[in-house]
C-alpha cells in the first residue's frame, strides 16, 4: 500500500490548555517603523509579510448569526511579486431558501511613508465590485491604491452568516511569513461546535475554556502563533493545503430546552441529500430518463455496453458551465432544454439514466482535489463539492463523469482523484476508496534530417491518453492559442502548421512542423548534435536538496515515450553512437530506459519512462531523485557527425 495520511485531525477538547497569559483580539497600535522595514526578518526574500493576523468568529446571540471578524495588517516589501495581496476578494454565500451572508463594516487603508510620516491612503468604495462565481457564491472585490514598496496595507471586515452549522476553514500556514497569526471561536454554551485541528505546527498561545462573556456562559477556543515562515511547497503534490496547519469547526449539538445533535453520519447525510429538493428530489424525476432515453439502448445486450452508450449520449449532447457542487441549481428538466447545465445537473441525470436502463446506479459525492481531502473523522456534506456516477459490477463499481467530454468509464478527470468518495446509494451510505487504475500516456514523436546547410527541420507529434489527454484538452479549450504557443516557449524552436485535435479513440494529439539553425555546434568539420534535438532532458524535477516531507503524487500511472528518428546527411558517418541505458527500481515500480540503434543513413533513439502507481510515499523520493538523474544524463548525450 503506497498511498499514506499525513493530515492529523485533533479534536478541540484535546488540545491541552496553555497556561501561559496572552491577550487575543488586541491588535497593536499601527506602528511608523513597520514603514522602515526593508525586508522581512522571517524571510529576508519574502515579497510580503503578515504583521498581524486575526480571525475571530462569534455566535451573535441576539440574531442568532455566525460573525466573522478579520483583521490583516500586511508589509509589502516588493509589489512586483505581491499581486495576491493588492485586491482583497470576501466570498459571500446564500442557500436556495433566500438565506444569505452579508458584509459589514468594511474599512481598509494603505499606509507610505511621506516625509517620516505616515500618510494614508483609503480604500475608496467605489473600488468595489462584484463577481458571481455560482449560484450561491458572490464574490466582492476591493482593490487597493497606491500601493509600492515598502507600503503596509490595512483591512478589517465584518460578514454575517446565518450558517451556523460550518464554521469557514481558516489557513493558518500561507506561503506568505507572519509575525502573528491568530483564531478565535466563541461559542454560547447552548451550541457546541467540534474543532478540527490539522497540520504540524502547534500554537505558542493557546485556550480552551468555558468563561462568562456578553452577560453569559460561553466556551472559546483561541490559538496564537508568532514568527511563522512561509509554507514550502513541493514538486509532485496534488493539493499542498491536505497538509498546511488550519482549523475549522462543524456545529455538533445546540440546546434551546431541548438537545439537538447535528454533527452527522454519512448515513444521516444521505437521509438529508434525498429529502432534498435539489439531489434527491431531483433523482425521482424518471419521467425525464425515460423520456430521453436513447432509442439503441434497449437493443444492447450487456450492462457495459447500455451503461457505455448512455455515458456517451449524455457526456456528447450536454455541456458543463464549469459551476461545481452536489445540488442542481437550474434543474435537470432545464438542462434537458438548453443542453447546458452543473455538475450535478448533468451527473445526476446520468445517474438517473443509468436507473431507467435497469443498472444499479448511484451518486458519488466527492471533494475535487483543489477543495481538498475529506474529513473522515467529521462526517460534513459542506466538504463535499462534486458529484460523480458509480454503476455497481461484480467485483466492485464502475465511475463516470460526463461533464468532461473526454472522460471514458474508469477515466476520470484529474480532479475528481482524491483518493476517497461517499457512495450515496438508497439503501446505504458508505466510503469508496478511489484509485486510478488508468495509465496515461504520452507519446512525443519527433522524424528530422539534418540539411547541408547544418539546420535541422521535421516534424513533431505530441499525443496524450488517459488523463494528460483529459488535462491537455481542457488547457486547449480553455485558451487555444496559448495552448500552441507554450511549444515555442517550451523548446525555443520555431514550430509553424500546428494542429490539436481529438482521435477517434479519444486521444488528443498535436502535430506540427520546425526547423532550427541552433542545434548543431560546428567543430572543425565535425558537427555535434544531441539525437534528442530538444526533447533532451534539461533539468531534475526531483531536484529537492532538504528531506522529504508530504507523498508524490502522479495522479496516474504514467508511461511517457520520447521517439526521435535522425536522418544523417549523406558523407557523414557518426563517431561514436549513444550508450543505451537501463534503470530500475528493484520492486520495478519505476523504469527508465534510453536505447538508441543506427538503421541505414538514419539514428533511432527512444526514451522511456514508467512510473506504474498513481502515487508514492515520501521514502522513494531518493529512487526518483536518481533515475531522473540518470535520464537526465542519457538524454544529453552528444554525438559527432564527421565526414567519411
Amino acid at each position: 500500500m503506497k498511498r499514506i495520511f499525513l493530515t492529523a485531525f485533533c479534536s478541540g477538547i484535546l488540545i491541552c490548555v496553555n497556561g501561559q497569559k496572552h491577550e487575543f483580539l488586541d491588535p497593536p497600535k499601527f506602528d511608523n517603523a513597520d514603514l522602515t522595514k526593508t525586508k522581512s526578518t522571517l524571510d529576508e526574500n519574502a515579497p510580503v509579510e503578515i504583521l498581524y493576523k486575526s480571525v475571530h468568529f462569534g455566535v451573535d446571540t441576539s440574531s442568532g448569526d455566525l460573525r466573522k471578524k478579520v483583521f490583516y495588517r500586511i508589509k509589502v516589501y516588493d509589489k512586483d511579486k505581491a499581486e495576491d495581496w493588492l485586491n482583497l476578494e470576501i466570498p459571500l454565500h446564500k442557500n436556495s431558501k433566500g438565506d444569505e451572508e452579508v458584509l459589514n463594516k468594511m474599512k481598509a487603508f494603505v499606509y507610505n511613508l511621506e516625509n517620516g510620516v505616515a500618510a494614508p491612503t483609503k480604500v475608496d468604495k467605489s473600488s468595489k465590485y462584484k463577481s458571481k462565481e455560482s449560484k450561491y457564491t458572490t464574490i466582492t472585490k476591493f482593490a487597493f491604491p497606491n500601493v509600492k514598496n515598502g507600503s503596509v496595507i490595512e483591512y478589517q471586515y465584518e460578514v454575517l452568516s446565518p450558517f451556523l452549522y460550518a464554521v469557514p476553514e481558516i489557513l493558518i500556514e500561507s506561503d506568505t511569513p507572519s509575525l502573528y497569526t491568530e483564531y478565535v471561536l466563541d461559542a454560547p454554551t447552548y451550541i457546541a461546535y467540534n474543532v478540527n485541528y490539522t497540520g504540524s505546527l502547534l500554537p505558542k498561545y493557546r485556550m480552551i475554556e468555558e468563561k462568562n462573556m456578553y452577560g453569559m456562559p460561553f466556551k472559546t477556543y483561541r490559538f496564537a502563533y508568532e514568527n511563522l515562515k512561509g509554507f514550502k511547497t513541493e514538486k509532485f503534490v496534488k493539493n499542498d493545503r491536505n497538509y498546511r496547519t488550519k482549523v475549522s469547526a462543524e456545529l455538533h449539538s445546540s440546546n434551546f430546552g431541548q438537545l439537538k445533535m447535528h454533527s452527522s453520519s454519512w448515513e444521516e447525510i444521505k437521509e438529508k441529500l434525498y429529502k432534498d429538493e435539489d439531489f434527491g428530489v431531483e433523482l425521482r424525476k424518471s419521467k425525464l430518463a425515460k423520456e430521453n432515453m436513447p432509442a439503441a439502448v434497449a437493443g444492447l445486450s450487456s450492462d457495459a455496453e447500455k451503461a457505455d452508450a448512455i455515458f456517451n449520449y449524455v457526456k456528447n449532447t450536454f455541456t458543463w458551465n464549469k459551476d461545481r457542487g452536489i445540488y442542481t441549481e437550474e434543474g435537470i428538466k432545464k438542462l434537458i432544454e438548453t443542453k447546458t447545465g452543473n455538475a450535478a445537473e448533468i451527473n445526476l441525470f446520468l445517474v438517473m439514466m443509468l436507473r431507467e436502463a435497469g443498472l444499479k446506479a448511484e451518486p458519488l459525492v466527492i471533494s475535487t482535489v483543489d477543495n481538498g481531502l475529506i474529513n473522515m473523522v467529521s462526517p460534513s456534506i459542506v466538504s463535499m463539492n462534486f458529484v460523480v456516477a458509480a454503476v455497481k459490477i461484480k467485483d466492485g463499481f464502475n465511475l463516470y463523469d460526463a461533464t468532461s467530454k473526454q472522460s471514458s468509464m474508469n477515466n476520470l478527470p484529474p480532479r475528481d482523484w482524491n483518493q476517497y468518495g461517499i457512495l450515496m446509494a438508497k439503501d446505504k451510505a458508505s466510503l469508496m476508496q478511489m484509485a486510478n487504475t488508468t495509465t496515461s500516456f504520452n507519446y512525443l514523436t519527433t522524424e528530422a534530417k539534418i540539411n547541408e546547410d547544418g539546420s535541422v527541420s521535421g516534424t513533431y507529434s505530441d499525443k496524450d491518453t488517459g488523463s494528460y489527454a483529459m488535462f491537455s484538452k481542457e488547457n486547449y479549450d480553455e485558451n487555444a492559442e496559448k495552448y500552441k504557443k507554450q511549444y515555442k516557449e517550451n523548446f525555443s524552436i520555431d514550430f509553424t502548421g500546428i494542429d490539436c485535435k481529438i482521435l477517434e479513440n479519444g486521444d488528443f494529439e498535436s502535430t506540427m512542423k520546425f526547423s532550427s539553425d541552433n542545434l548543431i555546434d560546428r567543430v572543425g568539420k565535425k558537427m555535434i548534435i544531441n539525437p534528442m534535438l530538444f526533447l533532451s532532458r534539461n533539468s531534475n524535477e526531483f531536484d529537492q536538496t532538504e528531506e522529504r516531507k508530504y507523498p508524490i503524487d502522479f495522479i496516474s500511472s504514467i508511461t511517457k515515450t520520447k521517439k526521435v528518428t535522425l536522418e544523417i546527411p549523406e558523407g557523414y558517418v557518426i563517431e561514436a553512437m549513444p550508450k543505451s541505458k537501463k534503470i530500475v527500481t528493484q520492486d520495478k515500480e519505476v523504469e527508465y530506459s534510453y536505447i538508441a540503434e543506427q538503421k541505414g543513413n538514419k539514428l533511432e533513439v527512444i526514451s522511456t519512462m514508467k512510473i506504474a502507481s498513481p502515487d508514492y510515499p515520501k521514502e522513494y523520493y531518493p529512487a526518483f531523485k536518481q533515475i531522473w538523474e540518470t535520464a537526465s544524463k542519457s538524454e544529453n548525450q552528444v554525438i559527432s557527425l564527421i565526414k567519411k
